[in-house]
């Protein structure tokens, strides 16, 4: 005997709505959370906040002189930006894609952390309405040296 079951439009669209929300909670809890140090008056920061947050991730933020943060981590002067973060035991610096991010903790390269020296048109944070994003590098820095790890076009990897 065969048995049928009509199932609603709404229990449908219920249990897509459970499965939406179940797998964007499993995705955050695959990453590790970011703790961001910003000025307090920095809006692209809240901006680039965002985009994390989009791109999966749990980002707490702490309003503060960055300065003697970028310091203590080993920033080089030469690849600050507005502000730092630290995930997974990397720093990030200034407006980095979380797909740079997300690529930095699945293949754990040595070194100190990512940085987008400046603040590009076009990174995460830094769009401007009617301007063709920059192309620009994610710099792999740390005590053996720096390196180009990836190269974007606005939040486009090249």
């Amino acid at each position: 005997m065969i048995e049928t079951t009509n199932t609603s439009r709404r229990a449908v669209v219920l249990g897509l709505a459970a499965s939406v929300a179940f797998g964007r909670h499993a995705l955050a809890q695959g990453l590790p959370s970011v703790a961001v140090t910003k000025d307090p008056t920095c809006g692209c920061c809240e901006k680039w906040v965002s985009h994390l947050r989009e791109c999966g991730f749990t980002v707490t933020v702490t309003e503060e002189p960055v300065a003697p943060l970028k310091v203590r981590l080993g920033v080089p002067r030469e690849l600050a930006s507005c502000h730092t973060a630290q995930v997974g035991g990397y720093v990030v610096e200034g407006h980095v894609p979380a797909g740079a991010i997300k690529r930095l903790l699945a293949e754990r390269p040595q070194g100190t952390g990512l940085a987008v020296p400046g603040m590009p048109v076009g990174s995460p944070g830094m769009e401007v309405a009617g301007m063709e994003p920059d192309t620009y590098d994610v710099v792999l820095f740390g005590p053996a040296g720096r390196g180009a790890f990836a190269r974007y076009r606005g939040e486009v990897a090249l």
